[in-house]
């Protein structure tokens, strides 16, 4: 298979744009797909996930030479899909719902060339410790909540909220950087050239 020499990012998050400068990867260009993001009906937050990175990817066009990556990052408590809050008293809700439980971060990859696509899952089991009134009040003084899926980010000031995880640390931050070379590699895109 011929190498691709254009990786495009289908993602406006910078942590999926850092998360792949440690691969030594700067996309040739950042392309963020417009899909309805809306859960269907009674839908279970693996199949959730799994459908948007699949729709994203879909809805960008792969020039010749071209790689496409897209990913969407959920958090599950339960069957419930806990996305990004609409405002501080949502944020406040899903925080209050995870504090002192395990939940399940779901990040799905999915890596488009112009003939074929490539897609993992990866689930990471995390646990966020039994939040004061006073640590909560702080956390959404911060703002950090904003724009984040279940209404935290573990690499932010919430990292003080997770004290286990198994599984991916990067998933959970947005991008599994292991699978994503790997789904890279295999869609034709030389991941380890830029390391010499």
């Amino acid at each position: 298979m011929p190498f691709a020499s254009k990786l495009i990012l289908g993602s406006g998050s910078p942590r999926r744009a850092e998360l792949l400068l440690t691969l030594g990867i700067t996309p040739h260009a950042v392309r963020p797909p417009e899909i309805d993001e809306t859960p269907a009906k009674g839908e279970i937050p693996l199949h959730y996930c799994r459908r948007i990175a699949a729709e994203k990817a879909a809805a960008m066009a792969v020039g010749a030479g071209e790689v496409v990556l897209c990913a969407d990052t959920t958090v599950a408590l339960g069957r419930r899909i806990l996305g990004k809050p609409g405002d501080e008293r949502e944020a406040e809700a899903f925080l209050r719902g995870l504090s002192g439980r395990r939940h399940r971060v779901i990040t799905s990859v999915v890596v488009r060339n112009e003939g074929t696509s490539f897609a993992r899952d990866v689930v990471t089991s995390v646990k966020m410790k039994r939040l004061s009134d006073a640590e909560l009040a702080a956390y959404l003084a911060s703002g950090d909540w904003r724009g984040k899926a279940g209404a935290y980010a573990i690499q932010g000031p919430a990292g003080a909220f997770i004290p286990w995880i198994q599984g991916s640390y990067t998933a959970v931050m947005g991008l599994p950087v292991a699978e994503t070379a790997a789904l890279l590699v295999a869609a034709g895109y030389p991941v380890h050239e830029g390391w010499a």
